[in-house]
């Protein structure tokens, strides 16, 4: 599980990087010795490359490079892409690719990030064409949590630039794309925007929410010491008037979906999703504090939910069923049940969506063996260019570099002899925006079956470290 150390928060903040405990040499050593059950015959684990080259489709950089990824989302309005890093050019640079098929050709309508939900917001104004940022680099400025290369970098920056050039060439705003977050660390930050939208509209409203909300006023930049603080008995938490907070967001958004053609209203589903940030983000931050209780599964259920709302919004201005492309870490985008994590009870938002839309999410892992990448060497320390050390033989990673195929696609949902080899458990790596590599079997390294973990997974043998903005 991730590694402890002397501060609770620590532990919980650093499921972005999820750095998993791995399973001892002795008993992974012990479930792959001798032969192995592939589709229904003995084969040896010195052939398995093999197989895994022969279903790879190979990555040249062309425009033809997902078709077959293409064919398998058909009609599907999830499409989860992962990544196995925070810190690699190569997984940003081919989910960009990949999501702006998914716009030109199957019309998807949001892009939804792994971040807290008024830093994107900044950016889905700019790529509406409203706020005040003249550039893409400019509205990208919102991010200022660690880690800050997460999202402000050349890669993300380049996707919402296009994505400004795409709305600009829409007539109607139904067919523009949005850019959202899901992520629930804005509790002040989302305190703020509900106040201000209420003043707006509703002046009375707006001081109550602002008294409300007066209980975080203190923890500006520090939530942490908030849930610190409730459970060593120093104040009394502010549950209340967050639930009371949300409950008055709800049914205003109610009563704008009771009307019989209701308009677009951005700036009321704006601050109602803020205001469940705020409501969900204070429970994260109050419970972290109370042994036993898993505020993963918290966050990943806020996650989840976030997905509903936005889709639930958007077929209601659209009048269609909307479309969602969401780019997250792999340990949040593969279905957990299939994993370690699943073992120890702990759910995800792959495992959800599926769930929710059986059918209707497509679940995308991404994997390398080496190279190099941005991260940290502790939370909160600068991020800097690390060396990827070669993955461990005994993984999925390991197995896919002895193919000989340097960057491929390889479709799992259709079943055959190459999903029944990578349903068997192997070890799968997992880098967040920490990266300990001198510990790298210890914490980055957990058990999986892949095949069943993701619909298609896309390997890239050696990656380089995303470029962050200046």
């Amino acid at each position: 599980m991730c590694r402890h150390t002397l501060f609770a928060l620590l532990r919980q903040m650093l499921v972005i990087c999820l750095t998993v405990q791995c399973i001892s040499v002795a008993k992974d050593q012990q479930g792959r010795a001798g032969a192995q059950e592939v589709g229904g015959s003995r084969e040896s684990p010195a052939s398995l490359p093999s197989l895994v080259s022969k279903s790879a489709i190979p990555l040249s950089g062309g425009a033809g490079d997902y078709d077959a990824l293409m064919k398998l989302v058909g009609d599907a309005r999830f499409v989860l892409l992962g990544e196995a890093t925070h810190g690699t050019h190569e997984f940003y640079r081919e989910r960009a690719r990949i999501t702006r098929r998914l716009v030109e050709e199957k019309g998807f309508d949001a892009v939804v990030l792994e971040a807290d939900w008024p830093d994107a917001y900044r950016v889905n104004e700019y790529v509406h064409g409203r706020g005040n940022d003249a550039n893409a680099e400019k509205a990208l400025s919102g991010f200022t949590r660690f880690p800050l290369w997460m999202w402000r970098n050349t890669d993300f920056r380049d996707l919402a630039a296009w994505t400004r050039a795409y709305n600009d060439t829409r007539t109607a705003a139904a067919g523009r794309v949005g850019i959202y977050g899901m992520d629930l660390y804005s509790l002040t930050n989302s305190a703020d925007v509900v106040i201000q939208y209420l003043r707006r509209v509703d002046p009375s409203a707006g001081e109550t929410a602002r008294k409300r909300y007066a209980c975080f006023r203190s923890y500006r930049d520090r939530p942490e010491q908030y849930g610190s603080d409730v459970a060593a008995g120093v104040r009394s938490s502010c549950e209340k008037e967050a639930a009371a907070q949300l409950q008055e967001m709800q049914q205003r958004l109610a009563a704008w979906r009771s009307r019989p053609w209701p308009e677009r209203n951005d700036d009321l589903f704006s601050a109602y999703q803020n205001a469940r940030a705020v409501k969900n983000g204070e429970a994260y931050y109050r419970l972290i504090y109370q042994g036993g209780f898993n505020t993963w599964n918290l966050r990943d259920s806020h996650m989840a939910e976030t997905l509903q709302e936005i889709v639930k919004y958007e077929d209601a201005v659209r009048g269609e069923k909307a479309k969602v492309v969401v780019w997250a870490h792999n340990t949040h985008q593969g279905d957990a049940r299939m994993t370690e994590m699943g073992e120890r009870g702990e759910l995800n938002v792959g495992h959800l969506m599926r769930q929710f839309h059986d059918g209707a999410s497509v679940l995308v892992g991404f994997t390398t063996y080496t190279g190099e990448l941005r991260a940290a060497s502790a939370w909160g320390a600068e991020g800097r260019k690390m060396k990827v050390r070669p993955a461990v033989p005994e993984s999925y990673s390991g197995l896919f570099h002895e193919t000989g195929v340097p960057n491929f696609l390889l479709i799992l949902r259709e079943g055959g002899a190459v999903s029944d080899a990578l349903a068997e458990r192997r070890l799968e790596r997992a880098i967040g925006v920490v990266y300990l590599p001198g510990s790298e079997r210890r914490s980055h390294y957990f058990e999986a079956r892949l095949s069943k973990q993701f619909d298609a997974v896309i390997h890239l043998d050696v990656t380089s470290a995303v470029e962050p903005l200046k």
